[in-house]
């Protein structure tokens, strides 16, 4: 069984709003709440960006940018 735990609880909110860029960048609409009805490909699709925004982030502060 899947957890969906946020290891930094304060976070929610930004990563909430990171989920609402990504998925409006690919075209996909986020209503508020349950999401249930989008399909596995929009789902990932969301996560998949979400990650690479997440690790080009670190990547550009490690860096010094």
């Amino acid at each position: 069984m899947a957890r969906n735990r946020k290891l930094v609880p304060e976070a929610t909110k930004a990563l909430d709003q990171l989920k609402a860029e990504v998925a409006s960048s690919i075209g996909v609409q986020l209503k508020p709440g349950y999401n249930g009805d989008l399909t596995a490909k929009q789902a990932g699709s969301i996560g998949g960006y979400m990650v690479k925004r997440m690790i080009q982030d670190y990547e550009n502060r490690a860096a010094g940018k």
